[in-house]
């Protein structure tokens, strides 16, 4: 696994698996920003055709790291792709259904059923 800022990237086929390393706090803004920059540019070659975000090292986030959520979703669905979440606290599971973006990608317990969620 790879580090970019506060995330660990990692690649299964044409998935690219981004997983949190600390919580993803607004005081956390300029690593958020230096990590979602190093992401966003490893969508710029063809081949990921999907992205999952795996929160086992989290349990909570604010509306910094929403922000990067769009914004790597838009990347990758503009490209016919799809993003896919798993291992969400139950916190982060409520901030997702309040903006209800919970509508926009699949929840997942596991990052298996993540993968298959996306390539199913």
């Amino acid at each position: 696994m790879t580090t970019t800022g506060l995330f660990g990237i990692e690649r299964e086929g044409d998935v690219l698996v981004v997983t949190p390393t600390a919580d993803l706090r607004e005081f956390r803004y300029e690593d958020i920003e230096a990590g979602a920059r190093g992401i966003l540019d490893l969508l710029g070659p063809p081949g990921i055709t999907g992205v999952v975000l795996d929160f086992c090292k989290t349990d909570s986030y604010g509306s910094t790291a929403l922000g990067f959520f769009l914004r790597l979703w838009k990347r990758i669905s503009s490209r016919g792709g799809r993003m896919a979440f798993c291992n969400v606290s139950e916190h982060e599971k409520e901030v997702l259904t309040v903006t209800r973006l919970d509508s926009l990608w699949p929840i997942c317990g596991s990052k298996e059923e993540a993968l298959k969620a996306l390539r199913g």
